[in-house]
């Protein structure tokens, strides 16, 4: 029998979709077709998905990955990457630096150009991927006041403004709204809404 099944570790993909030639497999998922994507188990369930420069960023309860779009990466001997074309549409999965996900609060997610930003409830951190990776920009003057009070919010709405090119965290269950900008690489203000 059919039934559903929920996969917090994996990824399923249909076939193509093209509108100038007219091909639209988006309906077809064929078992003899490698049409998974499985990550670690030990990252957490996907909370997240993100593309960036062609690519899947995948935000985890306890890591953040990026995951190649057809392409796969072959590494040097010095560590750096080289990239090379493949016939898989999921590529290799590569994990950013440093020990943060998005714990269960996918809302928290906003993006701007290139860069996003989310929270990681379980670290009590605010945190910025951006070219660079993970940037727990909590610790800009913020530290103890996010570790003491996102662990009591269930509900943590992220946004960003474009016209004050801020990043608005609302910590819905004790009512605060606090900004981040980039300019002044700190939290600009408390805010009532």
């Amino acid at each position: 029998g059919y039934e559903q099944e929920r996969r917090k570790y994996g990824l399923i993909y249909s076939g193509l979709y093209n509108s100038t030639s007219g091909v639209n497999n988006l309906n077809q998922f064929i078992q003899a077709e490698k049409i998974t994507k499985e990550i670690n188990p030990t990252y957490g369930s996907i909370q997240r998905l993100h593309t960036r420069d062609s690519d899947l960023v995948t935000l985890c309860e306890d890591k953040v990955l990026k995951i190649l779009a057809n392409k796969d990466a072959v590494f040097n001997a010095d560590g750096n990457t080289q990239l090379t074309a493949t016939a898989s549409v999921l590529g290799q999965t590569i994990p950013f630096g440093g020990e943060y996900g998005i714990s269960t609060n996918p809302e928290s997610f906003a993006s701007e150009s290139y860069r996003a930003y989310f929270t990681d409830k379980v670290r009590g951190a605010v945190m910025r991927l951006s070219k660079d990776g993970l940037t727990p920009i909590s610790d800009h003057g913020m530290k103890d006041w996010f570790r003491d009070n996102l662990k009591l919010s269930n509900n943590l709405i992220g946004s960003y403004d474009d016209k004050k090119d801020e990043y608005n965290i609302t910590l819905a269950d004790i009512n605060k709204t606090v900004s981040f900008k980039e300019d002044v690489k700190g939290w600009v203000s408390f805010k009532s809404f």
